[in-house]
């Protein structure tokens, strides 16, 4: 149970695999549960061979995922097999309020659940995942201004109340990097390293297969390690932060002269279209974000690491310069170079991973009606 419920799915050979249990063994209990109600079995194929898949049961209820971003939200309504069965994304205006941000949350997942014919008390749980650190056991973001119109509010009080259901709250980041550990890139490390770069910058470290929250939720935030002493002054309130130089406004103040207004997705369509200039932007953008993660993983040495976010869509013109610079500044290994590569779930890596976070709180509350 607890395989098929990370994984998502799995098929009878995989979960013999994951488990050490026979194929045999795997095959009893695999028809045990599902005359239980509690697992589903579908045809399937893997490697051009026919297989069985199996998933959790859609009877056992629903999870929902939030994700904030800084001008966007997007919800996602999931089984609890995670497959996604609806998935909604609304813009945000740069100024929102955050009780109406998640009032408007909440509503949008209450008219998912109804859209697929359940019933509000099938809904188990919520996670929420926001562009800042989070102090998980408060629900409340613990760096002042680093979201305006956040400061001090208690996300799961607010939220849960419109939806009577526990709410999970965490910073983006960290559900990007659960999420690649889970279902993405870092699937089959124990110790990895996630990079969010868009707007923000943004970082997740998931060590011995445990996501990493540090002291008051601040672990992994690589966008506010110092590059500059004598840099501009981040929206952190320190001087000189890596996402000062790597973040959206940077880069498109960067460009504004010669290019004039851009937004990122133009960036890196022009640059994969062969424009110089965006091309240098985001080839330098790799060399910061290199710098950076070589210092990260002198510290933590992660199995490998994992860059999220819309800037990964500029593929090697960004991953090429920063894995050089990784491999260049950190410490020799007879394992070789740290392992760069761009995540694979994109931009739904946040609300995957809030998803995910759900469906655990889910399975601890023991709202799936099974010991697991």
């Amino acid at each position: 149970m607890s395989a098929v419920q990370r994984r998502g799915s799995l098929t009878q050979i995989e979960l013999a695999g994951v488990t050490g249990l026979s194929p045999a063994t795997v095959s009893n209990i695999v028809k045990e549960l599902t005359a239980a109600g509690v697992l589903h079995t579908s045809p399937s194929t893997r490697s051009g061979r026919r297989a069985l898949l199996v998933t959790l049961a859609r009877n056992l209820g629903l999870v929902a995922g939030v994700h904030f971003g800084s001008r966007s939200l997007r919800v996602a309504l999931a089984d609890a097999s995670m497959q996604v069965l609806a998935d909604q994304r609304m813009p945000l205006a740069p100024d929102h309020r955050a009780d109406a941000g998640l009032r408007r949350a909440a509503m949008l997942v209450s008219e998912m659940v109804e859209s697929v014919e359940a019933r509000p008390e099938e809904l188990l749980a919520v996670g929420v995942c926001l562009p800042a650190p989070v102090d998980r056991r408060t629900g409340r973001i613990t760096t002042v201004g680093m979201l305006r119109g956040w400061d001090g509010v208690a996300v799961p009080e607010v939220i849960g109340e419109e939806l009577s259901a526990p709410v999970t709250v965490d910073n983006d980041a960290n559900l990007g990097a659960l999420a690649e550990a889970r279902f993405g890139a870092g699937a089959g490390h124990e110790d990895l390293a996630y990079l969010r770069v868009s707007h923000g910058v943004g970082g997740g470290l998931i060590l011995g297969g445990q996501l990493m929250h540090g002291r008051g939720g601040g672990a992994g935030e690589i966008g506010h390690v110092t590059v500059d002493d004598n840099g501009p002054i981040c929206r952190c309130g320190n001087r000189g932060c890596l996402e000062t130089f790597v973040g959206a406004p940077a880069l498109l103040g960067m460009l504004a002269a010669s290019h004039g207004h851009l937004t990122l997705r133009d960036v890196i369509t022009r640059a994969k279209d062969g424009d110089p200039g965006c091309r240098r932007v985001l080839s330098d953008t790799g060399q910061h974000l290199g710098v950076a993660a070589a210092n990260l993983c002198n510290l933590v040495d992660p199995e490998i690491v994992v860059v999220g976010g819309q800037l990964a869509d500029a593929g090697e013109i960004l991953l090429g310069p920063m894995r050089n610079v990784v491999a260049q500044r950190t410490m020799p290994s007879t394992a070789g170079p740290v392992e760069v590569v761009a995540g694979e779930l994109g931009s739904a890596a946040e609300v995957r991973g809030a998803l995910a976070v759900a469906l655990d709180t889910a399975r601890l509350s023991g709202a799936l009606g099974v010991s697991v």
